[in-house]
């Protein structure tokens, strides 16, 4: 898998944790081993700039996804297509004050986003009560799962 990093920040961030997560969710998404992913981090004012150009909505958010080529997770035995997963992009500075709400770090908080701008890329979403349900449970199962191969909790 080939996932690019790239900090448009003065925010100091752990890029080969969010490799090693993106890594993880991807892989047990059965994402193909060639598939590729970018992640960029940005500031408030980027974000928001996003945010209101492909949302149409105020104010900075936390992450948001951009699917390229449409990729699914693979069925039980096999792995999606190759190709281009799509793009993550986070905002630090959000994340930040989330982290601080939900009395947790903020790396944890970036771990946590990083999985679900990449369920979004793979077709999940949480418009719907029953979606929003399934998302967040196999976002916490991935997330849970991931800091406990890397012997540490939530």
């Amino acid at each position: 898998m080939s996932i690019d990093v790239h900090n448009e920040t003065d925010v100091v961030v752990d890029e080969l944790e969010l490799v090693a997560c993106a890594r993880y969710v991807m892989g047990e998404m059965r994402v193909h081993p060639q598939a590729e992913l970018a992640i960029t981090l940005v500031d408030e004012a980027a974000m928001e700039t996003l945010h209101v150009q492909w949302m149409d909505l105020p104010g900075p958010t936390d992450v948001m996804s951009f699917p390229m080529d449409e990729l699914r997770p693979g069925a039980e035995g096999s792995t999606s297509e190759a190709g281009m997963l799509g793009d993550v992009v986070l905002c630090p500075t959000v994340a930040a004050k989330q982290a601080a709400a939900a009395g947790h770090a903020t790396e944890e908080e970036l771990l946590l986003l990083t999985t679900h701008g990449i369920l979004h890329l793979l077709g999940f979403d949480h418009a719907e009560p029953e979606e929003e349900k399934e998302m967040f449970e196999l976002q916490r199962q991935l997330l849970l799962t991931f800091l406990a191969t890397r012997g540490r909790t939530a």
